[in-house]
């Protein structure tokens, strides 16, 4: 079993899975109706346990994104993945170490924290540490 408070700087889930569509409001509502997903403006939020700490509820995201809009930018790609982390300040300097791309700074919300990377392939990802 994992240690709960384990502090490596490293990936520990998918938080969201994020893509571009023609029109968001249709999508989300395909997907209400056809297979049941419960959705608000943003998207739909899954929750499960975490299998070390079943106190813990995870989320997940999934959103569909208007084509065309910036938050993917500097990626050309149609999807974006967020990444659970733990440590996203060690795991900046790390990545910063190994010569990744930073999007930008981290920035805290309520929910947590956020920063962006770009990978070897030009896709943007969102890691994310929740509060």
């Amino acid at each position: 079993m994992a240690e709960s408070n384990n502090k490596t700087p490293k990936v520990t889930g998918i938080g969201g899975i994020f893509f571009f569509t023609d029109n968001p409001k249709d999508t989300r509502e395909w997907y209400a109706k056809n297979l049941g997903f419960n959705v608000n403006d943003w998207g739909s939020t899954f929750e499960s346990r975490n299998i070390d700490n079943p106190e813990e509820i995870t989320q997940l995201q999934w959103s569909p994104f208007k084509n065309g809009s910036e938050y993917f930018a500097p990626s050309k790609k149609d999807f974006m993945i967020n990444y659970t982390v733990q440590n996203i300040e060690g795991l900046v300097a790390q990545l910063k170490e190994n010569g990744v791309t930073i999007v930008d700074e981290i920035t805290s919300y309520d929910y947590g924290k956020f920063v962006h990377i770009m990978d070897a392939d030009g896709n943007k990802i969102e890691l994310w540490e929740p509060a």
